[in-house]
């Protein structure tokens, strides 16, 4: 039995970029971090920070003639990359599974959801197609979708949004995977659906002792989720930390501002705040903090050289030259 300590995933220096007719995208620049079994890491960030890109990497989804890809990945101690395909074809959907952003996309719209959920089990555990039929059905159940029996039967298109996200998350659940990434499970969704999907995942994370890597650039589903916030900007990390230090003292400006430009319940009256400029050009990114064109705090040091990783505690991370200041968080 593993040890609950031992990382179940280490990710130590990976690096993504895509060949373009402009040039080489550089998306991810070098990240690390580790996750332990039953813990909940959010990727927070602006579209284009990396964060979808960083969890198909960890599956080996990317395309393999227009992307380079570097670094170590560690899933129970197992390197990702050195795997043959086949090894890692057993890995996914067993050992590491994902919820991805769009169900209608990724489900196969000329099978039933309850055959590809069933497929996916007969794949991976062996079992007669019957048995597998039955624990799908269990599957649905648990993901509270009701009608469970007669939805078995139905095609994605005859499900509303909300439900084809269940019976995804339903899919990935299917062989109890160690890892389960969950890439932006709630875009499109209504506010009321959208905390029913969070509240379930939290529920189902928690009694299957997953741990979960979850894309958002929504400050109020991070703080709902995660036991530790990553803030990704230009394909690196920029703060590391709690989800209560994260949101309650950011580090760096980057964060700050994400938090200044959400709307919430205090807002009325006062302007929100966005943050200027835009994200940078991955082909053509600036020498020094990718952030500084865009950042009030901006001094010499910041364009000559990337800003190295500051630790502040055991954990707790910015990359910033003021990661030592205090930042100035949203009211």
């Amino acid at each position: 039995m593993p040890d609950d300590n031992t990382p179940l995933l280490s990710v130590s220096g990976l690096t993504v970029s895509f060949r373009t007719e402009r040039g080489t995208a550089s998306a991810i620049n070098g990240v690390d971090f580790t996750l332990k079994r039953g813990e909940v890491l959010c990727l927070l960030g602006e579209s284009g920070s990396g964060k979808s890109v960083t969890l198909r990497a960890l599956m080996r989804l990317l395309p393999e003639r227009r992307s380079r890809i570097g670094g170590t990945v560690l899933l129970n101690g197992e390197d990702v990359y050195t795997l043959p395909e086949r090894r890692m074809e057993r890995l996914r959907g067993k050992a590491i599974s994902m919820v991805f952003q769009e169900p209608m996309l990724a489900l196969d719209p000329v099978y039933t959801i309850g055959h590809q959920i069933a497929e996916t089990i007969v794949r991976h555990e062996g079992v007669s197609f019957a048995d597998a039929e039955r624990r799908a059905l269990d599957l649905l159940e648990r993901v509270q979708i009701p009608s469970a029996k007669r939805r078995l039967k139905a095609y994605p298109h005859e499900m509303s949004g909300g439900m084809r996200q269940r019976a995804m998350i339903a899919l990935a659940l299917s062989c109890n995977p160690a890892l389960l990434l969950a890439d932006e499970p709630t875009t499109a969704l209504d506010a009321t659906v959208q905390m029913q999907i969070l509240l379930l995942l939290r529920q189902l994370q928690a009694e299957l002792n997953m741990a979960v890597i979850m894309v958002t650039h929504d400050m109020g589903v991070a703080a709902e989720t995660a036991d530790r916030i990553a803030v990704m900007y230009a394909g690196r990390f920029v703060e590391l930390g709690t989800a209560r230090q994260v949101l309650k003292t950011p580090q760096h400006p980057y964060t700050a501002g994400l938090m200044s430009s959400t709307v919430h319940g205090n807002m009325r009256g006062h302007a929100l705040e966005a943050i200027p400029g835009a994200p940078p050009d991955l082909t053509a990114l600036p020498p020094g903090c990718a952030y500084a064109p865009r950042c009030a705090y901006a001094e010499a040091a910041c364009t000559a050289a990337p800003p190295p990783e500051t630790w502040l505690e055991p954990g707790r991370m910015a990359r910033c030259v003021r990661a030592c200041a205090a930042v100035p968080a949203a009211v």
